[in-house]
């Protein structure tokens, strides 16, 4: 049986970071570009199941145009079945689309954990049915005959905390389990091993600088004599968020460092975070750099540089920032040194 593992799409997400060069609305198209790619993949190779693991679009944002369109893409793989397991950001509510709209007759919603079975396989779901949920308790007997899925939304060895639970659950519980293939969503980062059966994909597409790397889906076959799972992962996102660093030390001019950015030779299908390090020889304020950048794929700068201090001086100086200085050195030892040298950098810089 040939299937695709997908989660954490989020169409209609508002894409903050990328709003303010005017990117937001162009991300969006791409989310659609890289769904209508996956959709593609499914009619070339006739693959016979598709599973969403939670997330597909936010419930706060999405527009009923939007599922109009994922309902559309669907209605192109007639012979493919779907099931989508409801996550914390798109749950199964009673005025929810996934309640309201018609959806097309080979999409399965899950509510609550059922099980789907047929002649060869059985596919156990879960969804979200509010915006948290706590540990759910998985089948303890599976029909070993068959081929057995299960699909949830999950916080892998998640805990609990005071905003509520996103289904937490240990991988050793579900290493313990007789499911051939686990198809998990909520982590954006895809944690793909050729041998591995519990898998998150990651998101579908990049949705920030905490999601950097390749972005895709997973592509499975399950033999079903032997029930070996074999899986890769396809690039579905032609986008990608890195970051950039670049030392600093020897520029001793705002103006020098705007052009030095303003230089650096980026590539079209990128998005970058620009990281400052070294020593920084500039007085003026560089946090607000971002605002002389030209390049639009530049979108976010951080400074991570490291000012200059004659400490042995400052300590020598009759004044509260000295006798703070002389204090901590006299502190010093080669266990603790490079913390209190950084504990002294931090409260200088807010003098």
């Amino acid at each position: 049986m040939k299937f695709i593992h997908i989660a954490d799409m989020h169409f209609d997400m508002p894409f903050t970071i990328l709003s303010k060069n005017g990117l937001a609305e162009e991300r969006r198209i791409e989310q659609r570009n890289a769904f209508q790619k996956m959709i593609n993949y499914i009619q070339e190779n006739k693959v016979e199941y598709l599973f969403i693991a939670g997330d597909l679009y936010e419930n706060e944002y999405v527009r009923k145009s939007t599922i109009e369109y994922i309902n559309s893409c669907f209605k192109q793989i007639p012979n493919t079945k779907i099931y989508i397991t409801p996550g914390n950001h798109d749950p199964y509510l009673n005025n929810s689309y996934y309640n309201q709209y018609e959806w097309n007759e080979n999409v399965h919603i899950f509510t609550k954990l059922e099980k789907i079975e047929n002649k060869v396989i059985n596919i156990y779901g879960y969804g979200f049915t509010d915006f948290y949920s706590e540990k759910i308790n998985l089948p303890k007997e599976l029909d070993e005959s068959k081929i057995n899925i299960l699909i949830m939304h999950a916080d892998l060895d998640g805990t609990s905390n005071t905003l509520g639970d996103y289904n937490p659950i240990l991988e050793s519980e579900l290493n313990n389990t007789d499911f051939n293939y686990i198809a998990l969503g909520h982590i954006h980062k895809n944690n793909f091993e050729e041998n591995k059966k519990i898998i998150y994909p990651g998101s579908t597409i990049a949705g920030g600088f905490d999601e950097l790397g390749k972005h895709g889906m997973i592509v499975g076959n399950i033999n079903e004599e032997t029930k070996n799972v074999s899986l890769k992962f396809v690039v579905l996102d032609n986008k990608e968020y890195v970051e950039e660093k670049i030392d600093i030390s020897n520029i001793s001019s705002k103006e020098e460092l705007i052009e030095t950015v303003n230089a650096i030779q980026l590539e079209e299908s990128k998005y970058y975070k620009i990281i400052l390090t070294g020593t920084q020889n500039i007085e003026n304020d560089i946090n607000d750099l971002i605002k002389y950048v030209t390049n639009v794929n530049i979108i976010k700068i951080k400074n991570s540089t490291k000012k200059e201090y004659d400490l042995e001086k400052i300590a020598k100086e009759q004044s509260l920032k000295g006798i703070f200085v002389k204090e901590l050195l006299e502190q010093i030892n080669e266990e603790n040194k490079e913390k209190i040298l950084d504990s002294i950098e931090i409260v200088l810089n807010l003098m």
